[in-house]
């Protein structure tokens, strides 16, 4: 009995606290601030490391301009109104199977109506035809509004909102909106004249990167029908002159 409790004072509270060594959990006052100071110095040289190389990146990054873009991959096409699947379904007869889509195109052109776009020192008219890139100044330059040219809402045709607020739904002859996102500095080249021949376009501009939708797969191409398509001057596709984009510091 005396051996069990001998054993039983010498077990984890003398671990905790050995009063007779001045130790705590096995080591002196001594030993932890050794143990401490190694851990603040090893932290202190990690936080070091890792400020320096953060700085050193810092250093080598524009303010406006990316400073490698050669693996920027061309800027994707996205479809207005934005939907999970790549179909657009509802019924002519039922306005409520198409309302999300007609709202969500009243969304996106609410910022290129008229009173949108009446800022002298932001926006800017570029004609109405299709020209060429706009030149604004370098990108390096300190901050400052880069003009950029007005889109109207007429130019859409039957899908400005303007005489049909439904925009061919009700119809069934649904309106798509398409918008090349946006890449810093991007040019589009359009091809040639001649490698449009087998495209149905009834218009060919140098200054328009053009667009053509047909049926995803061989039995939806005869389904989707005559398309009819509009913008800047009747030509179908992007004009060049809303070309190159400086980036938010300098443009909205």
């Amino acid at each position: 009995m005396a051996r069990g409790k001998a054993k039983e004072e010498g077990g984890w509270k003398k671990f905790i606290w050995n009063s007779e060594k001045k130790e705590f959990l096995g080591r002196t006052g001594g030993s932890w601030f050794k143990i401490l100071l190694f851990y603040v110095i090893f932290y202190g040289c990690l936080a070091g490391i890792f400020i320096g190389t953060i700085q050193v990146l810092l250093l080598t990054i524009d303010e406006f301009r990316p400073t490698y873009q050669d693996r920027v991959a061309p800027p994707g096409l996205t479809q207005i109104p934005q939907i999970q699947k790549t179909e657009i379904s509802f019924r002519p007869n039922d306005p409520k199977s198409y309302e999300a889509y007609v709202l969500n195109i009243i969304r996106f052109l609410e910022k290129y109506k008229d009173s949108a776009q009446k800022d002298e020192m932001i926006f800017e008219d570029c004609g109405s035809v299709p020209s060429d890139f706009k030149d604004r100044g370098p990108y390096e330059s300190g901050p400052g509004e880069r003009k950029v040219c007005r889109f109207k809402l007429e130019w859409l045709g039957n899908c400005s909102g303007i005489n049909d607020e439904q925009f061919g739904y009700k119809d069934g002859k649904p309106c798509v909106i398409i918008k090349l996102n946006r890449v810093l500095g991007f040019k589009p080249k359009p091809p040639k004249n001649e490698s449009m021949e087998t495209l149905a376009m009834t218009k060919y501009s140098p200054y328009v990167l053009p667009v053509q939708c047909t049926g995803k797969r061989d039995e939806d191409k005869d389904k989707v029908g005559n398309v009819e398509y509009f913008g800047m001057g009747g030509y179908a596709g992007f004009p060049l002159q809303y070309y190159p984009y400086y980036g938010k510091p300098f443009q909205v």
